[in-house]
């Protein structure tokens, strides 16, 4: 998929609040800090489309941008904040979870782990959650820079390990590096093929 435009539409503090559902729509979510707007950001090959921060947590609304004047993406709030009260977390989980099951027209969940370590709880968690909720995604691995090319696959195995544990058939995974710029492209092959496969089949988001 070549990017041609990708422009900021609107933050929502509420689900409710979102842009109308006419479009298809791909979010991307994780822990804070996972490298998650310098992705986006290097996918979209624009270096400040989304906002960068040092401070876990500094994304706290829904952020939507329009690609190609035809998909959504969307840049969610990370969860498993560290530095923010309980009840602001929580206030952030209901934002999520809000979100991701009521958009009707999200059509996969990008979820980004950190590539540089072991398979976290709070990560296996949020995936156990989306399979149990029946919400389509995917599993990002980022930042593989830092690492050497033996230990990246040593992780994504040890990763694929852990899921194998409750997981029968694993959902659809992806390396990459922002600083590289690797990986964004097979992403965003996905999303073309996806956008297509719907155009083909007519598919309609608005409400019966």
């Amino acid at each position: 998929m070549v990017i041609k435009t990708a422009t900021f539409v609107k933050s929502s503090g509420k689900w409710q609040d979102c842009p109308e559902p006419t479009m298809p729509e791909y979010a991307f979510i994780g822990r804070s800090n996972v490298g998650k707007s310098s992705l986006i950001n290097a996918m979209m090959n624009h270096k400040d489309l989304a906002k960068t921060s040092g401070t876990p947590g500094k994304t706290q609304l829904i952020n939507h941008f329009l690609v190609n004047e035809n998909w959504y993406l969307t840049d969610l709030p990370g969860y498993g904040y560290a530095k923010v009260s309980k009840s602001i977390r929580k206030d952030f989980e209901k934002l999520i979870t809000n979100y991701i099951l009521n958009r009707r027209n999200l059509v996969n969940l990008f979820v980004l782990v950190d590539s540089r370590h072991n398979p976290q709880k709070i990560d296996l968690e949020f995936i156990q959650w989306c399979g149990e909720s029946g919400v389509p995604f995917s599993i990002v691995f980022t930042k593989s820079d830092k690492l050497k090319p033996s230990e990246i696959i040593k992780n994504f195995e040890n990763y694929k390990k852990e899921l194998h544990k409750t997981w029968e058939d694993l959902p659809e995974l992806y390396i990459t590096s922002a600083e590289k710029k690797t990986g964004g492209d097979e992403i965003l092959n996905f999303i073309e093929k996806t956008n297509d496969f719907l155009t083909q089949n007519s598919v309609s988001f608005d409400e019966e």
